[in-house]
C-alpha cells in the first residue's frame, strides 16, 4: 500500500488526493486523474495481449508524487481478468510473465540475500494474502549456511516471515522487520501485501508491484509507519501487492451514474433527475451515499464471497513468481513445466 507523501486534508493514506476515492493502484489513481487534467512528471507505458495487460507507470517528481498521493518510483501493473476464474495454464502464463518482471526490477546477483515479508492479519482472509504466500516461498537461508551442499548450484539465499499486525502483536510492524533485518542483513527486502482498488473488476485479477516501499494498511484507512529505503537502513524495498477490497462509498457512487444512464434511456422524466446526478460532484455524491450507509455500517469495506480461493490461487502465483525471481535453478525448471511442478522438484530433489 504505497503512501509515501505529506499527508494533508486531500492526501490521506489510500486516497486519491482531490478525489476522495481509496485505492492503493497507481494505475488507477492516473485514471482518475487524467479525467480533468494533464499530470506532467508522470509517464505510463502499455502493452501485453488477450490475457495479460502489462502498465507502467513511472512517476519522475515530487510536484507529480503529491498529486497522485503515491512516492516517486516505477510501478508495474499486471491486469488479468481471467484469474477470477480457475485456469490454471492462465496462472502458469501469468507466472512466466511476472517472474521475468521481477527478475529485471530486483536486478539480483548470485550472491545477494533476499528477504520476503507477509503483512497483513492471517486471521482475517481478504488481509491474509502476505502470510499465505510466506508460507509458499521457498526459503534457503538456513540450508546454504548449514547444508549449501543439499541444493547445489542455482539457489540464493533467501528467507520469509510473516510479522503479524499491530493489533495483534502491540509492536509496529515496521519495527518488528527493521530488527529482523539488522540481524538477517538482507540485500533486498519484498513486502507483500493486500490492496485495496477503486473498481470492482480489478479485485484479484491485478498485481502490483512497486520500488518505492509499503504503508502496512493503508488501503483501509490504517496507516502505519513505512517500510521502506529509509525507514530499513538504506535496504532496497519492493512491494507486491493484490486489491482484495473495495470501498462500499465507491460501488454506490458508480450505481448512481449507471442509473442516471438508465433514466436517460427508460424515459423523459428520467432525464431531470439524471442531469441532477450528473452535474453533481464525487464529494456530493459521497455525502449522500455516507448518509445512507453510516448510521449502519461506517467505512464498510466490500470483498467477494469467495475471496478464500481467490487468495489461496493468487497466493500460489505470487509465490511461485518470487520462486522463479529468485532461484536461477527453479527459473530453468520452469520453462519445461509449470512453475508448481518446477518447485516441487527441486524440493524433493535438489
Amino acid at each position: 500500500m504505497v503512501f509515501n507523501v505529506a499527508e494533508t486534508d486531500n492526501a490521506r493514506p489510500g486516497f486519491v488526493p482531490g478525489f476522495n476515492v481509496r485505492t492503493d493502484l497507481a494505475l488507477e489513481a492516473h485514471e482518475l486523474l487524467t479525467k480533468t487534467e494533464d499530470i506532467p512528471g508522470v509517464n505510463v507505458e502499455k502493452e501485453g495481449d488477450e490475457d495479460i495487460t502489462i502498465n507502467r507507470v513511472s512517476i519522475t517528481t515530487e510536484q507529480a508524487a503529491a498529486r497522485m498521493g503515491k512516492a516517486v518510483g516505477n510501478y508495474l501493473t499486471l491486469e488479468v481478468p481471467g484469474l477470477r476464474k480457475k485456469n490454471t495454464e492462465l496462472q502458469d502464463k501469468v507466472v512466466r510473465v511476472l517472474y521475468k518482471e521481477l527478475q529485471k526490477l530486483f536486478n539480483l546477483n548470485g550472491e545477494q540475500t533476499v528477504m520476503v515479508i507477509g503483512l497483513g492479519n492471517w486471521n482475517v482472509t481478504p488481509d491474509a494474502l502476505g502470510p499465505r504466500v510466506v508460507q509458499e516461498i521457498f526459503v534457503t537461508r538456513h540450508i546454504l549456511q548449514l547444508k549449501p551442499e543439499i541444493l547445489g548450484d542455482g539457489y540464493r539465499s533467501v528467507c520469509a516471515f510473516s510479522p503479524g499486525v499491530l493489533g495483534i502483536t502491540g509492536i509496529e510492524t515496521s519495527e518488528i522487520i527493521r530488527g529482523v533485518a539488522e540481524q538477517v542483513r538482507p540485500d533486498v527486502i519484498v513486502a507483500i501485501d493486500a490492496l485495496a482498488a477503486q473498481r470492482l473488476e480489478r479485485l484479484n485479477t491485478t498485481i502490483q508491484v512497486a520500488d518505492t516501499g509499503v504503508v502496512p494498511g493503508s488501503g483501509v484507512g490504517n496507516r502505519r509507519l513505512g517500510i521502506n529505503r529509509q525507514t530499513m537502513g538504506g535496504i532496497p524495498v519492493f512491494s507486491i501487492g493484490v486489491p482484495t477490497v473495495v470501498d462500499a462509498t465507491t460501488i454506490a457512487g458508480d450505481s448512481f451514474d449507471h442509473i442516471a444512464d438508465g433514466l436517460k434511456r427508460e424515459s423523459p422524466q428520467g432525464n431531470v433527475l439524471a442531469g441532477i446526478v450528473q452535474k453533481m460532484d464525487w464529494q456530493e455524491k459521497k455525502e449522500i451515499i455516507q448518509e445512507i450507509l453510516n448510521p449502519y455500517t461506517g467505512d464498510l469495506i466490500v470483498t467477494p464471497k469467495e475471496i478464500d480461493t481467490l487468495i489461496e490461487d493468487i497466493s500460489l502465483v505470487l509465490a511461485g513468481s518470487l520462486d522463479a525471481a529468485f532461484h536461477p535453478k527453479i527459473a530453468a525448471e520452469e520453462e519445461k513445466s509449470s512453475v508448481s511442478e518446477a518447485v516441487g522438484t527441486v524440493r524433493a530433489s535438489p
